[in-house]
């Protein structure tokens, strides 16, 4: 039995070398650094963020504060038995990953998820993909991407869904694994976020169950890669507002590329590492 139990860890560490070693490759992890210096050399863009600010960051703060008063202390007294003189600062980045998706969970629910499709929607105006839009809402007349958004025809992304919340709970103990446990924790959390960011792109593409997954597939590592620069960005809860909002642009982006077809082998643009280096 424990032989067959080293087998199967061996397996899936060479799985996960594979997947990490390919999504490096793809470069997709370059759309969230995309996302941050487009979104801050467009000013239209900010109008969604700025009209949910004052709340959403109220909400992390609040989140935050509660997780450390109450969880902080019993955690890295149980990790000081796994990493001993680690256990400090591994119990304050769990705690902070754990109000970051807690905040995340309930703000893109809560609050901002009108304002994330706004977002990503105006992105994909503003790169020429109109058409695509179009299938999802109305278009106005306006003098910038977000000011011709009109009311929505498709739903917008998915509400929140306790299957998410339960994955993480799941990976969680991961994290008492010195180092490689949170290494494969944070790339288990890629594998989740990344496909999940193009919920929207899915939507305006009109694709079923059975086209989402193939395409996912497809560009596993890929997402992964995304899913994991995203995750480390939004990982300080008061922070990760803003970096939502980045992540989305930066989704957006790379969904521009697929949709007008400039995308290489791994499915994402082969001028992406060129692109990442300057504001468009």
């Amino acid at each position: 039995m424990s032989e067959r139990v080293k087998e199967v860890a061996v397996q899936e560490a060479d799985r996960i070398k594979t997947l990490t070693t390919d999504a490096a490759r793809s470069g997709a992890y370059l759309y969230p650094l995309r996302g941050i210096a487009y979104f801050l050399s467009h000013r239209a863009l900010w109008k969604p963020l700025t009209a949910k600010l004052v709340p959403t960051l109220s909400l992390g703060l609040g989140v935050t504060t509660f997780m450390f008063v109450f969880t902080y202390l019993p955690q890295a007294a149980i990790m000081t038995f796994t990493q001993g003189p680690l256990a400090a600062v591994s119990a304050a980045l769990l705690v902070l990953s754990e109000s970051s998706t807690i905040f995340t969970m309930l703000s893109k629910t809560l609050l901002i998820e009108d304002a994330l499709v706004d977002t990503f929607d105006g992105v994909l105006m503003s790169k020429g993909t109109t058409d695509l839009v179009s299938s999802g809402r109305q278009i106005k007349a306006g003098n910038n991407p977000i000011a011709r958004l009109g009311k929505v025809i498709k739903s917008p992304l998915a509400r929140f869904s306790p299957n998410a919340l339960i994955r993480y709970f799941m990976y969680l103990p991961l994290n008492f694994i010195p180092v490689v446990g949170t290494i494969m924790f944070v790339i288990l959390q890629g594998r989740r976020i990344g496909p999940s960011a193009h919920t929207r792109y899915f939507q305006l593409k009109g694709w079923n169950s059975a086209q989402k997954e193939k395409h996912i597939e497809e560009n596993k590592a890929a997402y992964t890669s995304f899913g994991v620069a995203a995750a480390l960005l939004e990982l300080v809860p008061i922070a990760s507002i803003l970096f939502a909002f980045t992540n989305t642009v930066g989704a957006a982006l790379w969904a521009a590329d697929m949709e007008k077809g400039e995308v290489n082998e791994h499915g994402t643009s082969p001028h992406l590492r060129e692109q990442a280096k300057k504001a468009e």
